[in-house]
């Protein structure tokens, strides 16, 4: 139990959108005896202010850089939740420092920087947590236990399917941040270096060799309605009907589909407390048939791991509903998972008995894994297991060069190995 007599952990936020102000800082602010978040770094005045006034930053906590604010030495933990191309520096800062730090996947978008946190992260003696939240859900934990009970036998073979959400991948793959790989990072590291870690954390053994497939198919101007504009607010003549509409960020009761959970973004982005007005000018407005986008909106990567068990993983965005859904094969039995509803069935092939899980909800972004890593965070602060640590970041960076070795094999249309991830 924590001494209520010490003073609580100074912890600063580098970025203030929607991750580190939505999905870190609330879960944060449940434990003002153990953390309190005393610093934000957020060029974006408008975000800056927001997180400011949202958790009582004072004046000279508030900074418009990474670099002022590590600088300035006001904290003893850092979350860094900023874009994908801008983590390495602090992260890099924050490990010379020696500072407790949880920091958002990607960790990069640069194969180079990557390799060089291999050794870096492995050793490193203090607190640290990549955000592949997936592994804090009570969802993969439970599947883990059962694994680890032998339940099903050796674990041989599993198939994983990333369910991105018709809608999900309109917002952040096609008119979002993550549409463009040359501006954020392949699609397979953006969105599944999460599944990736998940595989490898499941197997525990190590990926041999990688082979991928996947295209943009169907996102682009050639497929756009006839007469379809630029905007879906300059009178797209099949608006009504479109289910990538723009309007449906909108509270249309008529049009059934009430105030999107998106909607918070398109706000932030265009600095605005009105939707419609940021819809208008702002990205997110856009039509999904002429946007800049080239990200893949469909792909498969096929897996081998040590002693000859493999894996799919399936990434698509036509799906009505956003989830992970999976099968693992074992000699003795099989499991299947429906995460979002945190539904769980086991069959034995000896019996033929069947077992149903039903796990409890959680209110919690990505099944409750938001809040478990936040509290996991603040665990390992009070009372650190290094080596723990230091074997998940192995398989996580791992699961970021897969996911490198996947866009590889999917653009040059070969098998690649692990001595080229």
């Amino acid at each position: 139990m924590t001494d209520k007599t010490q003073n609580p952990i100074k912890l600063a936020l580098i970025g203030a959108g929607s991750r580190g102000t939505f999905a870190y800082a609330p879960h944060i602010m449940k434990s003002p005896d153990q953390v309190e978040i005393c610093a934000i770094a957020e060029p974006n005045e408008y975000r800056r202010k927001r997180f400011s006034n949202l958790y009582h930053i004072p004046e000279e906590g508030q900074f418009v850089s990474w670099e002022q604010l590590l600088e300035s030495n006001v904290c003893d933990a850092v979350i860094i939740a900023n874009q994908d191309a801008d983590h390495y520096g602090p992260l890099i800062k924050s490990m010379e420092m020696g500072l407790s730090i949880m920091i958002e996947k990607p960790i990069s978008n640069d194969r180079g920087e990557i390799r060089s946190l291999l050794n870096k992260m492995e050793t490193y003696d203090k607190p640290l947590l990549v955000c592949h939240v997936l592994r804090y859900t009570s969802f993969f934990m439970e599947i883990k236990k059962i694994l680890n009970e032998n339940t099903i036998g050796e674990l041989l073979s599993v198939q994983h399917n990333e369910n991105v959400g018709h809608f999900h991948h309109a917002h952040s793959f096609v008119r979002g941040n993550w549409r463009n790989s040359t501006e954020s990072s392949p699609m397979i590291l953006a969105k599944c270096c999460h599944d990736l870690d998940i595989l490898n954390w499941l197997y525990d053994e190590e990926c041999l060799k990688i082979s991928s497939f996947g295209s943009l198919t169907h996102f682009k101007k050639e497929n756009a309605p006839e007469g379809a504009p630029g905007r879906c607010f300059d009178g797209c003549p099949t608006e009504e009907s479109c289910p990538y509409s723009a309007y449906r960020y909108l509270d249309k009761k008529e049009k059934g589909t009430g105030t999107h959970s998106f909607a918070q973004v398109v706000r932030d982005y265009s600095e605005t407390d009105d939707t419609e007005e940021a819809l208008k000018s702002g990205p997110y407005g856009r039509c999904v048939y002429h946007c800049d986008n080239d990200v893949v909106d469909n792909q498969v990567v096929m897996l081998e791991f040590k002693g000859g068990k493999t894996a799919s993983l399936i990434m698509s965005a036509f799906n009505n509903t956003i989830g992970r859904t999976l099968k693992l094969m074992g000699v003795n039995g099989e499991i299947r998972g429906y995460m979002e509803k945190n539904e769980i069935e086991i069959t034995d092939f000896k019996t033929g008995l069947v077992t149903k899980i039903q796990l409890e909800s959680s209110e919690s972004g990505h099944g409750g894994g938001d809040e478990g890593i936040v509290k996991n965070f603040i665990s390992q602060m009070e009372n650190p297991d290094i080596r723990a640590l230091q074997k998940s970041n192995r398989q996580g960076i791992l699961a970021h060069l897969m996911a490198f070795a996947a866009e590889d094999s999917r653009m040059m249309n070969r098998v690649v190995f692990d001595s080229e991830f």
